[in-house]
């Protein structure tokens, strides 16, 4: 009952807010297009009986949401849609997205970012810098299922009816300052279907506490309650090192790339693209193929090669976007055998986008806990049926609502090494930890369901209610058995894919 009410009561937060639009042409003026039908003053519909939206559009929304992995959201967020005399819409010639945001479980996000299709003749330009502070990220090691996740004490943690417990779950977290700066240019090359891609990403990855631990204990215990304090005392019988911390002594990630770095790439890449629209797609393929580049002599502190390819697939079952099928299919690879350990999480994404980290989460796998899945090579897929129930015009806006059911999938298919490189004395823990998930050499699929509720205006605002259970937590198999964690509850803006 509370969280309908919550749900009810950020909707109606919403609506007002998002609704706030301004029309930058005059469309009575204008002699409708064909296929297009006239109506009052500054209203032409378009075959679907939507408004044709105009000139500058502007989409102020408190940025009050919530994520299993990060807690609630509080911030605050601005869309710019520019589309100018309507004949693209409902794609805008070019749009801006700002966002300062703050997380409960202490995450904050900076985002600025551009996409523009007409100032460069015949090339879309997209650009973002983003920042993203975690006083405490999730970090459950590599290779899926082969690093055992001790979900029994992070309930006895969490069971305040025993006071003799610790909060357990910061064995499994790191802290993380990433800032990331993309430019972005795509260009046709064949009808305006088939595009060539290419973009400098730069990224700076601080990761751990001080170039000493995984995280700042201090900040972590400040103000708790004696029984409740995570332990920094090697000699107490209940301490627990972090996993990152248990990584550096077994020698999984070593020493040079233990505290980040810098990474100086070039992004290259083909797209192919026959959308209807971009904001919330009903028919067409959307598929990329890239390569990132990662060079020393451009400045990367440890280089690597990466790859990644995505089809996406959008399947009308019912007309004018009342039923769709929806399915993404993904692969990231590693050329070679290594690559450095904090660029595992990121998904390669050029365009409008900005790169996210999984797998695990919103983004990604959704109902699976954050990062859950990290290896060189990841595979991942992600299925929906979106059926938008109700369509209607108010305020001189299009609005629509939907439902979606969905299931999303990932594996590691070509391993992290994960081999003993550290000193004799920490062999005994590491053979213990291989041990907990049963001496894997493989992952294998982590799996969830789910379903989500969806405000949709204007075709590209649109905020989203999911959420998402793994199917782990209901297997017989004892070391898979709720490995991926307990289900996961969303509230954030825009479609998967």
């Amino acid at each position: 009952m509370k969280l309908s009410r919550f749900l009810l009561a950020l909707m109606l937060l919403c609506m007002p807010v998002a609704l706030v639009a301004q029309e930058g042409v005059d469309t009575a003026t204008e002699q409708p297009a064909e296929g297009k039908k006239k109506m009052k003053k500054n209203e032409v519909l378009n075959d679907k009986g939507e408004i044709i939206k105009t000139g500058y559009n502007y989409g102020p929304l408190p940025a009050v949401a919530f994520d299993a992995d990060k807690g609630f959201q509080l911030g605050a967020l601005l869309n710019i849609f520019d589309f100018g005399d309507g004949s693209e819409y409902p794609n805008p010639r070019q749009k801006w997205y700002f966002e300062a945001s703050f997380f409960t479980k202490g995450s904050q996000l900076f985002v600025i970012s551009y996409d523009n299709k007409f100032s460069i003749p015949g090339v879309r330009f997209s650009s973002s810098i983003t920042l993203t502070n975690d006083k405490a990220m999730d970090f459950y090691g590599f290779n899926g299922y082969m690093s055992y996740f001790d979900h029994e004490a992070v309930k006895a943690g969490k069971d305040k009816s025993n006071p003799n417990d610790f909060i357990y779950t910061p064995k499994y977290r790191i802290n993380r300052l990433a800032l990331l700066f993309k430019a972005d240019f795509t260009g046709n090359i064949w009808q305006n279907k088939f595009f060539w891609e290419a973009g400098y990403h730069f990224s700076w990855l601080k990761q751990g506490y001080n170039n000493q631990q995984a995280l700042n204990f201090d900040k972590i215990n400040k103000n708790k309650a004696p029984e409740k304090l995570f332990p920094t005392d090697p000699t107490a019988a209940n301490y627990e090192k972090p996993i990152f911390d248990l990584y550096r002594d077994w020698g999984i990630i070593s020493q040079e790339e233990a505290w980040g770095g810098f990474n100086s790439t070039v992004r290259l890449g083909l797209l192919y693209d026959t959308r209807d629209k971009e904001g919330a797609p009903s028919r067409g393929i959307w598929a990329e193929a890239h390569a990132t580049l990662a060079p020393k002599w451009l400045g990367t502190t440890n280089p690597y090669y990466r790859y990644s390819a995505t089809f996406r697939h959008y399947v009308p079952i019912v007309d004018n976007d009342i039923l769709t099928f929806a399915y993404r299919l993904n692969y990231e690879g590693t050329f070679g055998k290594d690559a450095p350990y904090y660029v595992l999480p990121f998904i390669t994404v050029m365009g409008a986008n900005y790169d996210r980290d999984g797998m695990g989460g919103y983004r990604t796998i959704r109902g699976i806990m954050r990062n859950r899945v990290q290896g060189l090579d990841v595979a991942s897929y992600n299925v929906e049926l979106r059926w938008r129930f109700v369509s209607f015009r108010l305020w001189k806006q299009n609005i629509s609502f939907g439902l979606s059911l969905f299931s999303d999938g990932t594996m590691v298919t070509k391993n992290f090494d994960m081999s003993f490189k550290g000193e004799e004395q920490y062999r005994a823990s590491y053979d213990a930890y291989m041990a907990e998930a049963g001496n894997r050499t493989t992952d294998r699929p982590h799996i969830t369901v789910g379903g989500g509720l969806r405000f949709i205006m204007n075709q590209n605002f649109i905020v989203a209610f999911e959420y998402g259970l793994p199917l782990s937590k209901f297997s017989s198999d004892p070391f898979i058995k709720n490995q991926d964690g307990n289900g996961a509850f969303y509230i954030n803006t825009g479609y998967l894919f």
